[in-house]
């Protein structure tokens, strides 16, 4: 739609666009040509025309008029009509982010403040903004309404995956006191490995071995960390280790878990519709899961109810299970499954609960974004049993973070306990003897 105005440009200066569009600082009169682009945005908008045709006439004659004596060289020009192209055809001001591979993040907290996220360590602030609180609600009104959903004043949040896989998220009036807030974590086509691991430093051999073997020993691992730290790259890394003839099935909010077995079956909760109706939760596909037949129970995020019937499950054969959650240690995810399991509203004492946790957890790995931007698993424990009724966990391996360097990275050191894991016997017992070198 609307491609035949930009068309007419001499193929040389289109060429060049990208390259200064990604350079917002280029132009010296840089705030003259967005509020040039303001005005002619405006002006679109104001004319209503449906009408492919018509449109391309209006939207090119539009462009001359407002440009009409204003003294801009051939790329200026250029980078105007590249703004209107945007608009028409891509999702504004933020299209050359999205199509920007190196770009992970994208962060609308006004229609000036807009911050980016490079290849997951670095945020800096952008030179490109909207025109006002309106122009980011129509983008992300454009951007949700293939996907079915909407929002406005009397549904001011919305949580949506978009076609491409990444994940977006709005908040506008009266939930934001600060005018809309738009957040992007775009998707990642070439999915993490062991090896991006090992090469990035956020683990040793010895880990990624160790891992391995829990996860072809059907070992029950929970993984935590906080926001943005790596948990679902590092349960799809885990999950590769999965046998390919086993059965699998992903529960997951907005689903990100690319498995490449070939009997995965992927389930995704749903959100209520206008008229209140059709939710499907966590728990809802968890409890489902069990009437499948599963080898593998894989959940994305665990934060509710549905931790009673996942660890039901871990302690009723259904052994291997993964998933992540939220929480600063893994102690603290401990914690936290507790407090998710009361959530249930079972009538079950706190010991009781406990024992249920202990007997289904095996493994926890805490992984870490440090202030430097990299990830870094920096515990891996298992649950060893009680201590004056509280669940007691052993370190296996451990990352210990020793000072800052002047350049902002962060130093530090693996360490390996000595002492050899109980889960150990467990993995032995199922016929996977290769760690006998870390545990002699």
């Amino acid at each position: 739609m609307a491609k035949k105005f930009v068309e007419e440009f001499n193929v040389e200066v289109k060429e060049a666009i990208p390259e200064l569009v990604n350079d917002y600082d280029a132009f010296k009169n840089k705030e003259l040509l967005d509020n040039l682009r303001n005005i002619i945005i405006q002006n679109l908008i104001d004319n209503n025309i449906t009408n492919v045709d018509t449109m391309d006439e209006f939207v090119k004659s539009e462009i001359d008029k407002t440009l009409e004596g204003y003294d801009l060289s051939n790329i200026e020009r250029s980078y105007i009509y590249n703004l209107i192209d945007n608009e028409i055809n891509g999702f504004g001001p933020i299209t050359e982010l999205l199509d920007d591979k190196n770009i992970t993040e994208i962060m609308v907290n006004g229609p000036e403040e807009i911050y980016v996220e490079i290849d997951g360590k670095v945020i800096q602030d952008t030179s490109i903004s909207f025109i006002n609180d309106d122009h980011i609600i129509r983008t992300v009104q454009r951007m949700i309404q293939p996907l079915g959903r909407t929002i406005d004043t009397a549904n001011p949040m919305v949580d949506a995956r978009l076609v491409d896989g990444s994940r977006l998220n709005a908040v506008i009036p009266p939930l934001s006191l600060n005018g809309p807030v738009l957040t992007i974590r775009k998707f990642k086509e070439e999915l993490a490995n062991i090896e991006d691991f090992l090469r990035t430093g956020a683990l040793t051999p010895y880990m990624a071995r160790f891992l391995e073997a829990c996860v072809h020993a059907k070992l029950n691992i929970i993984i935590c960390g906080g926001t943005g730290s790596g948990k679902t790259t590092l349960l799809n890394v885990l999950s590769s280790f999965i046998n390919h003839d086993e059965r699998i099935i992903t529960i997951e909010d907005a689903a990100e878990l690319k498995l490449k077995q070939k009997h995965v079956i992927s389930l995704e909760t749903r959100l209520v519709n206008y008229e209140g109706e059709g939710e499907v939760t966590i728990r809802d596909l968890v409890i489902n899961s069990l009437r499948m037949r599963p080898d593998r129970i894989i959940v994305g995020e665990v934060r509710g109810k549905e931790a009673f019937d996942m660890l039901q499950s871990m302690n009723t054969g259904h052994s291997g299970s993964l998933t992540t959650m939220h929480a600063n240690s893994p102690i603290d995810a401990l914690n936290r499954l507790e407090t998710m399991v009361l959530m249930a509203g079972m009538e079950i004492p706190i010991k009781a609960i406990r024992e249920y946790i202990e007997n289904a957890i095996d493994i926890v790995v805490n992984i870490e974004r440090l202030s430097d931007g990299r990830r870094k698993i920096t515990s891996i424990s298992e649950v060893v049993g009680f201590k004056d009724d509280a669940i007691m966990l052993k370190e296996i391996f451990a990352y210990n973070q020793k000072g800052v360097l002047e350049n902002g990275d962060v130093y530090g050191e693996f360490i390996m306990y000595k002492y050899v894991p109980k889960v150990y016997k467990t993995i032995v017992s199922r016929g996977i003897d290769d760690l006998s070198d870390i545990f002699k």
